[in-house]
Parts: C-alpha cells; sequence; structure tokens
C-alpha cells in the first residue's frame, strides 16, 4: 500500500480503484441486462433487384485481350 493511501481517510479522494471496477462491472452488468430485456422483432427481408444493367454481360474480347491471351500462352489450352 503507499503511503497516502495510508494516510487518506475514508470518503476523501473520491473512490477507490477498487470501487472504481466494481461500479464499473455492476453498470455493465445492467447495461447487459437492460438490451436483453428489450425484445428483438424480426423484419421481412427485401430482396434486391439488380435489373437488366447489372446482370448483362460485360465480358468483351477486345484487341488487348486477345494480346494478353496470346502472349500468356493461353491459345494452347483451346486445342
Amino acid at each position: 500500500m503507499r503511503q497516502s493511501d495510508k494516510t487518506r481517510k475514508d470518503g476523501e479522494g473520491g473512490i477507490g480503484r477498487r470501487q472504481f471496477f466494481r461500479a464499473l462491472g455492476g453498470g455493465t452488468a445492467a447495461a447487459a441486462a437492460a438490451v436483453a430485456s428489450v425484445p428483438l422483432t424480426p423484419t421481412e427481408a427485401q430482396a434486391y433487384d439488380p435489373g437488366n444493367a447489372e446482370t448483362r454481360s460485360r465480358y468483351r474480347e477486345t484487341d488487348h485481350v486477345k494480346a494478353f491471351y496470346r502472349t500468356n500462352g493461353y491459345e494452347t489450352l483451346k486445342k
């Protein structure tokens, strides 16, 4: 125990470290109990419709794509 703790009288200087952690633990337990007591109401899920613009094919075999395939040996896989 530190010297200042020994000379301090009860009630002076606020709460001590142990009292602080006790209060903190009690507050946490109370908050958890309050959250647990709230009933969860399910909501219906809404489906996402991507539309025609997002579902169409975007792949185009352009000249630079063909060059990439040719230089990396992908043409041999076609045979």
